[in-house]
């Protein structure tokens, strides 16, 4: 009897320190949830990736104007094409802002990412550069034209091109959707060399190798070139090519990312572009 008394004793006082403990940990787990909350309240932080030239100059910009409406803005920046879709869709990034339609639709299709396009912002008209002639129209007979393996600029490159007169496509083929296999007349037999990365082609220009190299302006506004004035051939202002603000599918009603797109739109943001860089960078509201 003596035993089992004992042992009632010891029962109740485990199942007291129990109760004790697991109210604890109870309290522990709203106090952290109300404190992370209140967290997020006042920190609130919208993440993009972007290009370092003019892309995040841009957002540079805009960051003490969406610092006004209590958005925290944190910009990462890439130097190339492929990461800053991969760490969108890896929840790296709230949102990136370096890339155009066509790049992103087919990064789409190649990588299945389901992302949405939520503004256009600039365009960077692509142009053709060189340090051997000063016009395309000079181009030796086989001269060697160095090109992105970004397949969504060759449209735009070849479109260059057509417009100079030095080529033409297939019949039936639409240029916004064509390849060099889509030549059907190169009177100089212009080669073209589609085998290098985007941010190798401005090292390629300075090295001089080839006879002309097909650059994007990003890369030549970040080595404190104009692009109208030292490219020999630029690409329409009226093109499509328009540069994006990009999140993900499920993020693109996101309260943060819209007032984002806002504030790019707006006219000072407008008018920085234009001062900036006196028409290498246009500006888009749509």
């Amino acid at each position: 009897m003596i035993n089992d008394k004992k042992g009632e004793g010891k029962m109740k006082k485990f199942t007291a320190l129990f109760a004790v403990l697991a109210v604890i940990l109870v309290l522990g787990a709203c106090g952290s949830g109300s404190k992370s909350s209140s967290g997020d309240s006042k920190n609130k932080e919208l993440i993009v990736g972007a290009s370092s030239s003019p892309h995040a100059v841009i957002l540079e910009k805009a960051k003490p104007i969406l610092k006004k409406k209590g958005i925290n803005l944190k910009i990462v920046k890439y130097n190339d094409y492929v990461l800053p879709n991969k760490a969108l869709d890896e929840g790296d990034l709230t949102a990136n802002y370096f890339q155009h339609k066509p790049y992103l639709e087919l990064e789409e299709k190649q990588k299945g990412y389901k992302f949405a396009d939520v503004g256009a912002i600039h365009l960077e008209p692509l142009g053709i550069y060189s340090k051997k002639v000063k016009s395309l129209k000079d181009l030796k007979d086989g001269a060697q034209i160095l090109v992105s393996n970004s397949k969504s600029d060759w449209p735009r490159i070849i479109g260059i091109f057509v417009d100079e007169g030095l080529i033409k496509v297939k019949k039936g083929v639409k240029l916004q959707d064509a390849t060099f296999k889509d030549i059907s007349d190169n009177p100089k037999n212009l080669k073209f060399k589609t085998s290098f990365d985007p941010g190798y082609l401005m090292t390629a220009y300075k090295n001089n190798e080839g006879d002309a190299v097909a650059i994007n302006s990003n890369f030549v506004v970040a080595q404190g070139l104009n692009p109208e004035k030292d490219a020999i051939a630029l690409e329409s202002k009226k093109s499509p090519y328009a540069n994006i603000i990009v999140t993900t599918e499920k993020n693109k009603n996101n309260k943060d990312v819209k007032e984002l797109v806002k504030v790019l739109h707006s006219k000072e943001i407008q008018d920085f572009i234009t001062d900036k860089w006196k028409g290498a960078v246009l500006p888009v509201n749509k």
